[in-house]
């Protein structure tokens, strides 16, 4: 099996000291949130398995399947063609420690490593995709066995509290997904906290059973095949104009609840709050299924009887990490 996406095929995160300590921390009875300021050098990888990463700043992207239950990626990455043969994983099995997420083989031959044969013997039969709404899409199709294989595109790796990336950092991570059935849903809700800042609470879920994983580091990387970060953004925020990079973090072991507030990041170098006008998340599907992501508003002028009805939902969370205010 032939090559890989290069040196960061286990993306980077910075994180701060910071963010390290609020992940075993309540803010004052309100949720857990990680409020790091995103630092320049790298930390750990993670080793989370998701829609699989197949390049990054790809371009000319073609997707291709055949009657073997394999799909053949073709697209151009720093001036180069690429073929990439890919099989062997469907869906997501839920969370366990007793075995790893499902994930995908690669071959970065185009099937020579596999087969001992070029892509050109590939024989597609990908059929139009009628599948549900996909967030990011490059390209999608139904195979001949009524499973969907998809590529989505975003920049996973922007750093924290709108800071300016480094082109390694803005790079946009092709990612492959094949599934049947439902696909991932992250539900997200905003309200208040301490009834002035801007405050969001949600789940990951998928199948209707939360998504999660069982150990991480301080900084909020998964150290197993289940855990999620949530890749929060802000638009038109203090930040600058446009959409920047808020914060990432962790769904909770056994919820895969999460909850965030709004507040100005202090750690050496003070960044304000970063409240926009608008909100999005993004998150890596579970095992092999596709990236989820949505999209919000704040909740705008405080209501007490809608932060109520909010620190309600939020209680029903039953989750000990997220708490209303």
């Amino acid at each position: 099996m032939g090559g890989r996406p290069g040196p960061r095929s286990h993306p980077i995160h910075s994180r701060s000291p910071l963010r390290a300590r609020a992940a075993d921390l309540a803010y004052r009875g309100v949720c857990v949130a990680l409020l790091g300021i995103a630092l320049l050098g790298a930390i750990a990888a993670t080793s989370a398995t998701a829609s699989q990463l197949i390049d990054r700043n790809a371009k000319n992207i073609q997707l291709a399947t055949n009657q073997n239950g394999e799909a053949l990626i073709t697209y151009t990455a720093d001036g180069k063609l690429n073929h990439v043969l890919a099989w062997g994983a469907l869906n997501a099995i839920a969370p366990t420690r007793s075995r790893p997420q499902v994930k995908l083989k690669l071959d970065y031959s185009g099937g020579y490593g596999k087969y001992r044969r070029d892509w050109k013997t590939f024989g597609n039969v990908c059929q139009t995709y009628d599948g549900p709404t996909l967030a990011w899409p490059v390209a999608a199709c139904r195979s001949t066995d009524g499973s969907y294989w998809a590529l989505q595109s975003w920049q996973r790796d922007l750093p924290d509290v709108g800071l300016a990336p480094s082109p390694a950092q803005a790079a946009w991570e092709l990612r492959l997904s094949h599934w049947t059935g439902a696909i991932p849903v992250l539900n997200i809700e905003t309200d208040w906290a301490y009834r002035r800042y801007d405050h969001l609470f949600g789940t990951l879920t998928y199948n209707e059973a939360p998504q999660y994983g069982f150990r991480s580091t301080a900084s909020g990387q998964p150290l197993d095949s289940y855990g999620r970060n949530i890749y929060l953004d802000t638009f038109d925020s203090a930040y600058g104009a446009g959409w920047k990079r808020e914060n990432s973090f962790l769904t909770h072991t056994n919820t895969g609840a999460f909850c965030y507030g709004f507040f100005a990041h202090q750690n050496g170098s003070e960044r304000p709050a970063g409240n926009g006008t608008k909100y999005r998340a993004t998150v890596e599907g579970p095992g092999v299924t596709p990236d989820a992501m949505w999209q919000g508003l704040p909740a705008g002028i405080y209501d007490k009887d809608s932060d109520a009805q909010a620190n309600d939902r939020i209680r029903a969370l039953g989750d000990l990490q997220c708490k209303p205010n």
